[in-house]
């Protein structure tokens, strides 16, 4: 079985991983490139992926792992992965999208977009779209591919801009952040919709992990800083805590067709705002992401 984790924090890569491996997946595993970050910041993220995948070898002899350079916050960059994986011919069953920036300075990428924007949700809503006819593929009665799309309870109090998606008009960090979240979640429920019409074998879900101890936080204001990691054994999960309903909604056979979807928090399936269930909030979403990604 093979299955791709979009870029993700380090330390919920390898506990992804360990859970993963007892049940003999073959999985790509990619780092996403700190934000604003020059060249040299770049390479050295590439090599904390190297060294996650060497680690997890070492440990694990029988591990079938690999790391691959993927960036989220270039559109380039993400054609380029999908031809790269397309070109190998393999079998694509679980697609975990949990690529994260949170309260990052205001910044553009090399496509014009805000960061929070663009690697939360435009980043994956391509990679997901140029890898659906793999997911299709590979899917088939018993078990479905899936799509997990990795969010936050954040998304609770985002609002969609449709006018101003790239907050050009006022930035700030918390609402962008907020957004993106929210923009996960419309797009997952809209993708599993579009599926199910479709009578395609491919299941697409939302899942909030919790506050989990990793690097996220490391644009929070210094004193804050020093707050969360004097509470963070107290207060916020581990990583592998954090992968529990991520792999639950990935790997469990009673979310086939019709029974996946949704929004999943703490090991089950949650009720959330309503704005998450506006079938025109929804589309308008998905018709804009697909013009802004020249998408047809």
């Amino acid at each position: 079985m093979q299955s791709l984790i979009s870029p993700v924090t380090k330390a919920i890569l390898v506990a992804l991983f360990i859970f993963a491996i007892l049940l003999i997946l073959y999985v790509i595993l990619c780092v996403q490139r700190s934000p604003q970050s020059p060249g040299s910041t770049r390479g050295r993220d590439e090599q904390e992926g190297l060294v996650a995948v060497r680690r997890i070898r070492e440990e694990y002899k029988e591990a079938r792992v690999e790391f691959k350079k993927l960036d989220l916050a270039s559109l380039q960059s993400v054609h380029q992965f999908v031809q790269s994986f397309k070109q190998r011919r393999l079998p694509l069953h679980i697609l975990v999208n949990n690529a994260g920036v949170m309260l990052v300075p205001e910044g553009r990428t090399e496509d014009g977009s805000e960061q929070h924007f663009a690697v939360n949700y435009l980043g994956h809503f391509l990679l997901t779209w140029l890898l659906l006819d793999t997911l299709k593929d590979a899917g088939k009665c018993g078990f479905f591919s899936r799509v997990v799309n990795v969010s936050s309870s954040a998304h609770r109090i985002g609002k969609i801009r449709l006018h101003d998606l790239n907050s050009r008009q006022c930035y700030s960090a918390h609402a962008a952040y907020c957004q993106s979240k929210l923009a996960q979640l419309l797009f997952s429920s809209h993708l599993h919709q579009e599926l199910q019409r479709g009578g395609f074998p491919v299941t697409s879900c939302a899942v909030d992990p919790g506050m989990v101890d990793t690097a996220l936080y490391r644009h929070l204001w210094t004193p804050l800083q020093l707050a969360q990691s004097a509470l963070a054994r107290l207060l916020l999960r581990t990583p592998a805590e954090g992968a529990a309903t991520v792999l639950h909604t990935a790997l469990s056979p009673a979310l086939e067709g019709e029974c996946g979807g949704g929004y999943w928090a703490d090991g089950c399936r949650q009720m959330t705002t309503p704005p998450t269930f506006d079938p025109q909030l929804q589309l308008s979403l998905w018709e804009t992401s697909l013009q802004l990604l020249g998408l047809q």
